[in-house]
């Protein structure tokens, strides 16, 4: 199994504190995202359970995926969600050139323009950017959105179970929460959101998109 962080600690967030890692309120709002979509096979599902709740999410897409699937695209869209860049390729800037990462997010970026829904929200595959890049981006303008809570439905290795409690028990008032509608992770996804979205409206969670 990789290794990555479940619940982002408090160091990693000062070293790291140029990036949007939590929306902290006094209100128990929270914030899903959902990246590398759109994907025929689960984001029309993902769309189904939010509606079901009246909750909206913010979708960090990859261009590729926009540009092959233009209509469940714009359906995100439609349903008033928010929508964020995540590269056109799903690219690792950690093992990536910065001006080819550069390039790389601009594209996507003009899929997003095409589609008149401009974006400056922007989230680094893997949660994996260099320095530099990060520099670049953010003197573009783009607000570069982290996370607090991470579901790990992408790991196949842990339970349908094990990925309901990463969320669960790390919740917490402005926490940003990831899922990720992808083909990878709908099998953890399927059993976790909709017990996450009933958990949470049962504690007195409310929700929002970023910004």
């Amino acid at each position: 199994m990789s290794f990555y962080w479940v619940k982002t600690n408090a160091f990693i967030k000062r070293v790291f504190s140029k990036y949007c890692w939590d929306i902290p309120n006094n209100e128990k709002k929270i914030y899903l995202t959902f990246d590398d979509g759109p994907t025929p096979e689960i984001t029309d599902w993902v769309l189904a359970e939010l509606k079901k709740h009246d909750i909206k999410a913010t979708f960090f897409c990859i261009g590729k995926n926009i540009d092959s699937n233009p209509e469940l695209f714009l359906k995100i869209k439609q349903e008033h969600h928010s929508i964020g860049n995540h590269t056109m390729n799903h690219m690792n800037g950690w093992k990536s050139e910065t001006n080819e990462y550069i390039q790389n997010v601009k594209k996507c970026a003009e899929i997003l323009s095409q589609k008149y829904i401009p974006s400056l929200l922007f989230r680094p595959p893997y949660g994996k950017i260099k320095r530099q890049q990060s520099r670049l981006l953010r003197k573009l303008g783009y607000k570069i959105i982290m996370w607090d809570v991470l579901s790990a439905d992408f790991d196949q290795s842990i339970s349908p179970e094990k990925c309901l409690e990463n969320v669960v028990k790390n919740v917490k008032s402005g926490s940003v929460i990831v899922f990720h509608d992808s083909i990878k992770a709908s099998q953890n996804l399927k059993f976790a959101l909709p017990k996450t979205l009933s958990f949470l409206k049962e504690n007195g969670f409310v929700f929002d998109i970023v910004t």
